[in-house]
């Protein structure tokens, strides 16, 4: 067995707060676990560009009898995403040992750091709806989400823009138009839609007219319309990449975690004005639309 030292122990604490890190910020995220995620453990610094290919466009070619195959030569699209968000959210263990034999204790220090930066990433995802602009918008604004009418018309609108159905296809909303959503009749009931009525009971909606629906507090409402989006994952794109690692014998310790195409970094540092073991929480990021074509606004 190893002889237990301080910098045995200084990297478990790290290990231990980088463990916990992903999965809480994951839990606070909508946007972020449903649209297209690139992640590359390559380092990288704000401001750098990541191209991201998108597919190109074939034809089916009608070889006669005798004939020869046609060659092709589709041209990938390419999505030039810049990385412009370095988020970081920091806080201060005054005795960090404690956090090896109380877990529980990290919750509380790790919680707040993960819902600021959870909530910035949405925000920035949310905020790209005005750059959906293929597909008109439909619904009204300010007439709320009563009407199924409206949701038949998305899911419709993006079947002719040719989104494939067998993409999963997803609605987020604001609190208001959830709510809407959940009294209109044939929507909460069992008979009709297999099981969707389950939003009496539960207060989920589910799966309707080929959205998943979920919501989000942070739906933007401007001069009296709601901003929901209804899209396929490709409609955006969240691009994260590595940060480079503290310069050696400044006493700091990093330690990467990444998960689903998502990355972060954990550093620990001493702080000398506080006599308290400093964490920091960031992100290299960058959002952007990627496929125009596979998303919508839905208003309200």
């Amino acid at each position: 067995m190893p002889a237990i030292t301080s910098s045995n122990v200084a990297q478990a604490i790290v290990k231990l707060v980088a463990f916990d890190a992903l999965p809480a910020l994951e839990a606070n995220l909508v946007m972020g676990r449903l649209v297209n995620r690139n992640y590359e453990a390559s380092l990288a610094q704000t401001g750098d560009t990541v191209n991201v290919p998108i597919p190109g466009v074939m034809v089916a070619n009608n070889i006669a009898e005798g004939g020869t195959v046609q060659t092709q030569n589709p041209a990938l699209g390419n999505a030039q995403i810049v990385l412009n968000k370095h988020l970081e959210a920091t806080f201060q263990i005054p005795d960090v040992t404690k956090v090896l034999a109380f877990p529980n204790l990290l919750q509380q220090y790790m919680r707040p750091a993960i819902i600021a930066i959870a909530t910035q990433i949405e925000t920035d995802l949310i905020n790209l709806y005005p750059n959906l602009t293929a597909i008109s918008a439909v619904g009204t604004g300010g007439a709320g989400l009563a009407s199924e009418a409206v949701i038949d018309s998305a899911e419709k609108s993006l079947f002719k823009a040719l989104v494939p159905e067998s993409i999963q296809k997803y609605a987020v909303v604001s609190p208001d138009a959830y709510s809407d959503l959940r009294q209109i009749g044939r929507f909460t009931e069992d008979r009709i839609t297999a099981g969707a009525g389950q939003a009496i009971a539960s207060g989920q909606v589910g799966k309707l007219k080929g959205f998943l629906f979920f919501r989000s507090q942070l739906v933007p409402k401007i001069a009296g319309t709601t901003y929901n989006i209804g899209f396929a994952p490709d409609a955006f794109a969240l691009v994260t990449r590595q940060l480079p690692q503290p310069l050696p014998g400044t006493g700091a310790i990093a330690q990467y975690v990444n998960e689903g195409n998502f990355g972060l970094r954990i550093v620990m540092s001493y702080a000398p004005g506080t006599l308290a073991q400093q964490f920091t929480v960031d992100v290299l990021y960058g959002v952007a639309v990627l496929r125009n074509v596979f998303g919508l606004q839905i208003l309200s």
